[in-house]
């Protein structure tokens, strides 16, 4: 047994440093000295946005409502990334006040607050329109607009203090060209986008004659694609899928443009529809 889970985690390291040395090839450390908080940091799309942030200079800090995924993905970033600050908390992001305290722990902790990345997630669909379960709906709108206002209600104040705050949410295309059998999904997710421009809008006022400092921008994907998926259906095709490293380096990139030019922005990874 002990030698089973000694080669998994071999394996996860090895992984996480080949994508860190991946990663060293096209950043430069353009986030040095940013503290940047990545809502829903377990998954896969999570684990790729902590090592590449680490990797460009980022303080990153997670958070999941898994501890034990979490403690795996900011132990692979930290590894990855030797003196990078990288660190977990699990928070209830359904929690207005939890998330609030979230917030205020990482500003007092570190100084300053310049970046949120959303990246918690969730689907269900049907197979046909008029077999919408409205269950399906009362979940994603937990996962896909709930945390979305927390999150951003959370942390707001923060990033309009920074130089160079920015609130990325991943949306999908869906969301401007729903299906019947999606219909709970893309509502949701068009939701969460419109909640996003709402924030982006507070940003262009407060920002005045001369522009806004910082920005809430939005990156649409179709769907993410992963290597454990790879895996599983080796003769997957995943046309129009993004991978989550291409994704997490779109994220990075959202920092290299002015405010600005984000701010309000859908900001399309995959063909529009």
């Amino acid at each position: 047994m002990s030698d089973g889970g000694g080669t998994r985690e071999h394996a996860q390291q090895a992984q996480a440093q080949a994508q860190a040395q991946e990663a060293r090839t096209m950043g430069n450390g353009a986030l040095d000295g940013a503290v940047i908080a990545v809502a829903g940091a377990g998954g896969p799309a999570g684990r790729a946005a902590l090592l590449r942030l680490a990797e460009a200079g980022a303080t990153v800090v997670g958070s999941d409502n898994d501890p034990e995924r979490l403690a795996e993905a900011v132990d692979a970033a930290r590894y990855a990334q030797g003196g990078a600050t990288v660190t977990g908390e699990t928070v209830d992001l359904l929690d207005l006040d939890s998330t609030r305290a979230w917030a205020d722990r990482i500003e007092k902790d570190f100084g300053r607050v310049d970046g949120v990345v959303h990246l918690v997630g969730g689907w269900r669909g049907s197979q046909t329109f008029t077999k919408t379960d409205l269950g399906d709906w009362d979940l994603l709108e937990k996962l896909l607009i709930r945390t979305v206002q927390h999150t951003s209600l959370a942390f707001h104040e923060a990033l309009q203090r920074s130089d160079r705050g920015r609130y990325v949410l991943i949306s999908a295309a869906g969301a401007s060209s729903p299906t019947a059998g999606n219909a709970a999904y893309s509502a949701a997710k068009a939701a969460a986008e419109a909640w996003t421009l709402a924030m982006a809008d507070y940003f262009r006022k407060a920002g005045g004659e001369q522009g806004p400092t910082s920005a809430a921008a939005i990156l649409v994907v179709k769907a993410l694609v992963h290597d454990a998926m790879r895996a599983e259906r080796p003769n997957a095709k995943f046309a129009g899928f993004t991978d989550v490293r291409d994704l997490a380096e779109a994220v990075t990139g959202v920092w290299e443009k002015p405010a600005a030019e984000v701010n309000g922005n859908r900001l399309w990874l995959t063909e529009k529809p």
